[in-house]
């Protein structure tokens, strides 16, 4: 009777091949840089989860005073009020911009913790047995990885204003202390996701069940 187990896959790493980061070109072992684009060469990034912790914590460090502290000031007639981006928010929705208040809310608030929730999972996910399957973790590191560059909405809409309304005691606009702390936040946030080595979601799925 034939042995009805199927045999594992046989991957790059197991045949003791190096794959580019940057080109996914194939090497053999032994080079340090890639024939094709001349990137470094590495069979896994063994810093990778300890710098994607790092700038996912400066993230959320900075994500706090973002939603504190005032993202927009506006002076009309001399009279000078600050909106946090909730604030905003619920301004635009008083204002019945609920079309613009959903865009402001789902940029600003919604992606940004997404994104949090998502990088610590993907990381957390390759030290722990979790459900989800490689192929849809790796679906998930891509969709995270893609959301990133529309996470400064809120940062061009502030800097947009503040260039267009500037007429002096009648009204202008200017940022608040919160764009720095939200841009810097969207910047970690990035840096965390790019920082994670997406190989490590399949080797986690080869590692045999303890």
């Amino acid at each position: 009777m034939e042995d009805a187990r199927v045999a594992p896959v046989l991957t790059a790493r197991r045949a003791g091949m190096i794959a580019c980061t940057e080109c996914g070109k194939v090497h053999v072992p032994g080079l340090e840089r890639c024939t094709r684009c001349g990137s470094h060469l590495s069979s896994r990034d063994v810093t990778s989860l300890q710098r994607v912790w790092a700038w996912l914590g400066a993230g959320l460090v900075v994500y706090v005073p973002a939603n504190v502290y005032p993202m927009l000031r506006t002076t009309l007639l001399g009279k000078t009020t600050d909106s946090t981006i909730f604030g905003g928010v619920v301004d635009l929705m008083h204002h019945g911009s609920y079309g613009i208040a959903g865009i402001v809310f789902f940029a600003s608030i919604m992606i940004p913790v997404a994104k949090f929730i998502a990088i610590a999972y993907l990381a957390l996910s390759v030290t722990h047995r979790v459900k989800l399957s490689p192929g849809k973790r790796q679906h998930l590191y891509e969709v995270v990885e893609f959301v990133g560059r529309w996470s400064m909405i809120d940062v061009f809409v502030v800097a947009i204003l503040a260039s267009l309304v500037q007429l002096d005691f009648a009204a202008a606009i200017n940022p608040g202390i919160a764009a720095i702390s939200f841009a810097l936040s969207v910047a970690f946030t990035m840096l965390s996701a790019q920082s994670f080595d997406p190989r490590l979601i399949w080797d986690a799925s080869e590692e045999p069940e303890q």
